[in-house]
């Protein structure tokens, strides 16, 4: 492990130290020591509901809410505060576009472009909101190596089209799709564009206002902060036009007996009490973040990327699923063993200290569309190490034999 390698892991607790490699970062990341002092000092120091109470611990709070609100703002290259709203998840920042604006402005006969590569959570709340209003879902296919073509997106949509829903980064290929293009296509044609930057936005800089999204998703558990605070980001006039996700404490301005008027944006979609602590991990994990700066994340994550595939080239049996160089799978590497099912293969890599991912990746009609019933993936952070890389690979070589099937 170099110096540098080792200055590193040793902010991350869990797995500074540890015997295994953890390779499941498109999952869920690891967390810095600066995150877990975060949380740990707001319960401390600063634990009161937010936004609810005059005195000094609540407004103390309260700004360290709001200050994470600007910090994940500016993070994604945004400009106004009032229209990040926090939420669990992308998976709920999905939702909530899914049922407050797509229920609310689309009508019978309409359609929705989906991306056939989508993780689930951007594809059954579209495929919900369409049967309530009686929409369409049309699927918008890749080539077999996750490559999307703006030929192939004009060929399908039209003036009906009112939603198109893409990641920036497939969580399975790993490729960064042309979400600038694609959402100047759909303006085009009247359409919004809703990005799930899930796998993007903890792993290369973005700027929504560059990308010309309307609306973007993101979960802090993949940026290195806690679980359960995620990020919504969506134009403030379409927020201001969409009706509330949920009803309750706080999202409200005025209430009677017979209905209420509500909060402005982006207060009236964060209804109840706040994830407050989740908001002061995320606001940690993003000075780290910025501390060490894109550049040197992306620097290290493709040459982490590029050593496993050389490597992974050498091996028998071995097929990567996706584009051939490291520049295409940002990190992610999506493969299968001939003849060996992906639990058996993710149970010996266990034995040998790998965590890796098998399964669909919650992606299972890319799946079937690409001829695969399953893979294995290993997902990479800057935080990896070569010699983890390299014990995968020793791994992965003794795969076959261990299940019987020779080299």
């Amino acid at each position: 492990m170099t110096r540098e390698e080792q200055e590193i892991r040793e902010q991350f607790p869990l797995i500074c130290g540890s015997s295994e490699a953890y390779l499941d970062n498109a999952a869920t990341t690891q967390k810095p020591q600066c995150v877990i002092d975060a949380v740990a000092d707001y319960y401390k120091a600063d634990n009161a509901n937010p936004m609810r109470g005059l005195y000094a611990l609540s407004l103390r709070a309260t700004e360290a809410y709001e200050n994470a609100r600007t910090k994940a703002t500016k993070l994604i290259g945004a400009e106004d505060p009032s229209e990040i709203v926090f939420t669990r998840n992308a998976t709920e920042s999905l939702n909530l576009v899914a049922y407050s604006y797509a229920r609310t402005f689309l009508h019978e006969n309409d359609e929705i472009i989906v991306a056939i590569s989508e993780h689930h959570s951007d594809m059954l709340p579209w495929q919900d909101a369409a049967k309530a209003v009686g929409a369409k879902v049309v699927y918008f296919y890749c080539e077999k190596n996750g490559l999307y073509s703006a030929d192939t997106l004009r060929s399908i949509i039209n003036s009906n089209t009112k939603l198109v829903c893409m990641a920036q980064i497939s969580n399975v290929f790993g490729r960064i799709n042309p979400i600038k293009e694609f959402a100047s296509i759909a303006h085009e044609y009247g359409a919004k564009f809703v990005c799930d930057g899930a796998q993007s936005v903890p792993h290369i800089r973005i700027n929504v206002k560059e990308l010309g999204v309307d609306f973007l998703a993101f979960s802090g558990h993949k940026i290195y902060a806690p679980m359960g605070i995620g990020v919504l980001w969506a134009k403030k006039d379409l927020l201001e036009a969409m009706p509330p996700f949920l009803s309750g404490g706080e999202m409200i301005e005025y209430v009677t007996l017979c209905g209420a008027t509500y909060a402005e944006v982006p207060h009236k979609f964060e209804a109840g009490t706040v994830n407050a602590s989740g908001a002061v991990g995320l606001a940690a994990a993003i000075d780290y973040v910025d501390s060490l700066g894109f550049d040197l994340i992306e620097e290290r994550e493709l040459a982490l990327t590029r050593r496993a595939l050389e490597k992974m080239a050498d091996i028998p049996h071995v097929t990567v699923i996706g584009g051939e160089t490291a520049e295409e799978h940002n990190g992610i590497i999506t493969f299968k063993i001939d003849d060996v099912h992906p639990h058996d293969i993710s149970q010996i890599l266990s034995t040998d200290g790998i965590d890796a991912r098998a399964g669909h990746h919650c992606a299972q009609p890319l799946h079937k569309y690409i001829g695969v019933m399953s893979s294995m993936r290993i997902s990479l952070s800057f935080y990896n190490t070569f010699d983890e890389i390299d014990r995968f690979i020793e791994s992965l070589k003794s795969v076959r034999e261990r299940m019987g099937y020779g080299e």
